[in-house]
């Protein structure tokens, strides 16, 4: 069966990944459009289908699409998903837009598969840090329930975009001429963060927009994701959420606890033999091992030690990938 497929924010990073996941993955593409803004419309773009011209999203008629993969940002979604939707589409979007939305399943393809059939045209992608956390942790609920949960993340650059790729690269050059000022607390803010203090050899304890009582939306994202994705409400959650000097790759450090005690062995043949997730033993996997690939990579598994029973693990993935693109491909795979 060949679908007819339109990429909706086609230019930006995670569109472009999404072309090349399709391509890659040799999704049965029947016919292929492509839109964006209007900044970007009448584009040309060279894909395995043939040239495809960039049609603006805002004037852009939806009749005759299968599967639109949304990544256009939450308000281009909340303006354009339902009539993609009410046009016949089933709309697989990447933004925060229609995540925790009673009707719109929440899907991380290889957890929660089921989910992608109760979908009423708009099926919602995860956040990249919550998709990297529950290929992790999945397997672990799946066979001891998962009760209590620490998540620390260290969230690469590319979350943000391009621009926050172009601003660490930038500030890099410049701070890194002077290493004795940043040795000496001496150095002078270059003026090229897209964020509230420099990237550059720094760590941002605060990923995202601060919302309700003190804590981002990054980090309710980890705790209202996680819940509706387990399908388990009571799961308690303690997140934070770390933006690092990385360009690609979402790490997390986290300890959880299950209804009953899970020893480590266990939990490493869990994992192993869940979909979509290398367990590493021999080495630890960092952001630069996880990029440009599709599979999340655990690792540093043990057992916890001031509350005995628990597993403490650390999963790292390509946020542009299994974070993104990669996952609303693979949920379109599940609908046809």
């Amino acid at each position: 069966m060949s679908a007819r497929v339109a990429v909706v924010g086609a230019t930006g990073a995670v569109g472009r990944e999404m072309l090349d996941t399709l391509a890659r993955r040799n999704f049965p593409v029947g016919s292929l459009r492509l839109m964006a803004s209007s900044r970007s419309a009448g584009a040309a773009v060279e894909t395995p289908w043939g040239t495809v011209t960039v049609e603006d999203l805002a004037q852009a008629d939806p009749s005759g699409i299968d599967i639109a993969l949304f990544s256009a940002g939450g308000q281009r979604s909340i303006d354009h998903a339902p009539r993609f939707a009410q046009a016949g589409a089933v709309v697989v979007d990447n933004s925060s837009a229609w995540r925790m939305h009673d009707d719109v399943p929440l899907v991380v393809a290889g957890v929660n598969d089921h989910a992608a059939a109760d979908h009423e045209g708009i099926i919602a992608n995860p956040n990249c840090t919550t998709m990297v956390l529950m290929m992790a942790v999945a397997p672990l609920h799946r066979a001891a329930g998962l009760e209590g949960l620490i998540a620390t993340s260290y969230q690469s650059v590319s979350g943000t975009g391009k621009k926050a790729m172009d601003a660490l690269a930038a500030e890099a050059a410049v701070l890194g001429k002077d290493l004795e000022a940043l040795r000496t607390g001496e150095w002078e803010d270059p003026g090229l963060s897209v964020y509230s203090r420099p990237i550059a050899f720094n760590v941002l304890p605060l990923a995202g927009s601060l919302t309700t009582e003190g804590y981002t939306d990054e980090e309710w994202k980890l705790v209202n994701e996680t819940r509706k994705i387990l399908e388990a409400p009571d799961i308690r959650i303690e997140p934070a959420c770390v933006r690092v000097p990385v360009m690609v790759g979402h790490g997390i450090a986290t300890t959880a606890w299950f209804g009953r005690p899970v020893d480590v062995d266990e939990a490493v043949a869990l994992i192993e033999g869940a979909p979509g997730v290398e367990v590493w033993l021999d080495k630890i996997p960092t952001p630069l091992d996880s990029a440009g690939i599709d599979d999340v990579l655990v690792g540093r598994i043990r057992k916890t030690v001031g509350t005995p029973g628990g597993i403490s693990m650390w999963a790292v993935g390509d946020n542009l990938r299994k974070g993104a693109a990669l996952n609303a491909v693979q949920v379109a795979e599940l609908l046809i």
